[in-house]
């Protein structure tokens, strides 16, 4: 099954890819390498506020993530210039969670995007990972994950 099957059977559309926040662009390329600029946690196309901890489930943190994964796809699919079958592999992920200082589940949090690369990607979305709480995040987001990814 092609990864655009795959995102099919899951009902999943790539929405348009983000336009930066401030003085970045949303991916670089270096050689086979593409690294994705931090995306934050959306909720109804707004930023999704929240710290995880104080007003926020783990549950809802997942959601978050999984969510940041879907637009780090179509931001991946945009530097792959619209075809994602030029993904060779997902190589490494960093997630920062917008946590309270006794929050001790980040890791949890991001299994929301790093299970959906999986999905998606199968053997080639199995990635290295960083998961960090944070004090805070730009906009009040409860989630930001950035993404390195080969390439052909």
């Amino acid at each position: 099954m092609s990864f655009y099957e795959k995102l099919k059977a899951l009902n999943i559309e790539l929405p348009a890819v983000a336009t930066p926040a401030a003085a970045y662009v949303m991916f670089a390329q270096s050689g086979n390498t593409v690294f994705l600029s931090g995306h934050i946690a959306k909720k109804d196309g707004k930023p999704w506020v929240g710290q995880l901890g104080k007003n926020m489930s783990t549950e809802e943190g997942k959601i978050a993530a999984r969510g940041v994964a879907i637009d780090l796809i179509a931001t991946l699919q945009a530097a792959c210039g619209g075809d994602l079958n030029r993904v060779k592999r997902i190589v490494k992920v960093m997630s920062l969670v917008n946590s309270t200082g006794d929050y001790i589940e980040q890791h949890l949090v991001t299994n929301g995007a790093s299970e959906l690369f999986g999905e998606i990607f199968g053997e080639q979305g199995k990635h290295a990972r960083s998961a960090f709480g944070v004090a805070q995040i730009p906009l009040g987001a409860c989630v930001e994950i950035e993404l390195i990814a080969e390439v052909n």
